[in-house]
């Protein structure tokens, strides 16, 4: 079992190695660890963000256990040069197509959600976002029209084997949870969107024992909101997915909790948290790895088939977080190492 560790820049090497202390606390037989540098730090020790040798570590592992990206020293350099480029080409040359994102209030938690406590509770449900289409990928440009003004133009399109493949990954992880999974997209007005919604359709035939319902986007950030223990696993497109994964996590009320996963095809996959690399933070021993941690058990389950290892590390972590144990994020004072300690000692 090869696992890549691409700590990254700010405090991504200080979360990254609490989760590596739990990865190695349950002395999984035949577990190696590999490190590489990426994005800030890789461009200063080899001049780009994601270099051959980062790469080929990655890809000749099970599982990438990803920190973060992202340096403000970095920001004038050319755009293929800056640190976040470094995840951007992992996705593309990995085929990193599928980004699951869970999001779920832990017990004792409902207060920190900008939601009302009773509904915030209700939340456990799992994102799947296509990665590699859309708008986001699609043709663009600006350009000048007869009369003088400026248009920017992006083009928006999904073939119907992206939308089979990412669909095929959110029916199967609706298996393993309650059975439900709803679709979101914009069909009353995009094409696009009608494509996607026909294949997911031709897709719930393989899977009868999937609920499977449908949501326009805007009713679905709606939703969100007003009730969102309705949802179990939701499904939609890059764009679309960007911006509800990011409101669910929102709704469950700090992202130092929030873990997420990009697969590919096959087993290998790239699990990181959702914070970013907070320089301003960073080397003061305060950040919460439990985002990071979570990430680990995400790898055990998708990459390494480990489910009761996962588990128990979610368990872990709930159960710190039930006994008090809060960094800054959270209103506590607890230290990196501190809360990686205490996950430790409940593992």
């Amino acid at each position: 079992m090869k696992i890549a560790v691409l700590a990254g820049d700010g405090i991504g090497p200080e979360v990254t190695r609490e989760a590596v202390r739990v990865l190695e606390a349950l002395g999984l037989p035949g577990l190696t660890l590999s490190y590489a540098d990426v994005g800030g730090v890789a461009y200063r020790n080899h001049g780009h963000p994601l270099p051959p040798e980062t790469l080929e570590i990655a890809r000749n592992s099970d599982g990438i256990l990803f920190g973060a990206v992202g340096d403000p020293a970095c920001d004038n350099l050319e755009r293929q040069l800056r640190p976040e480029q470094a995840i951007l080409g992992l996705r593309k040359e990995l085929g990193l197509f599928a980004n699951l994102r869970p999001a779920k209030v832990f017990a004792g938690m409902e207060d920190f959600s900008a939601l009302r406590p009773e509904v915030a509770g209700a939340i456990d449900l799992l994102i799947v976002r296509e990665l590699n289409g859309d708008v986001y990928f699609g043709e663009k440009g600006i350009r000048t029209l007869p009369d003088g003004r400026r248009q920017g133009w992006d083009m928006m399109a999904y073939a119907e084997d992206e939308v089979r493949r990412i669909a095929h990954v959110a029916f199967k992880a609706a298996q393993g949870r309650k059975g439900k999974l709803c679709s979101v997209d914009k069909a009353n007005v995009l094409e696009t969107s009608q494509v996607w919604r026909d294949v997911v359709c031709e897709v719930a035939a393989d899977y009868p024992d999937v609920e499977l319902s449908h949501m326009y986007v805007d009713n679905a950030a709606m939703q969100l909101v007003r009730s969102p223990g309705q949802f179990d696993v939701v499904v939609t497109g890059n764009l679309f997915g960007d911006i509800l994964s990011d409101q669910a996590s929102m709704c469950v009320g700090s992202i130092g909790l929030l873990a997420s996963a990009s697969l590919s095809e096959g087993k290998l996959g790239l699990y990181e948290p959702i914070h970013g690399s907070a320089p301003d933070i960073a080397g003061k021993g305060v950040a919460n790895p439990m985002a990071t941690v979570l990430s680990a058990a995400m790898l055990l389950r998708h990459s390494l088939g480990l489910e009761d290892q996962a588990v128990r590390i979610e368990a872990a972590v709930a159960r710190a977080l039930g006994d008090g144990v809060r960094g800054g994020d959270l209103g506590g004072s607890h230290g990196t190492v501190q809360i990686g300690d205490a996950i430790l000692e409940r593992l």
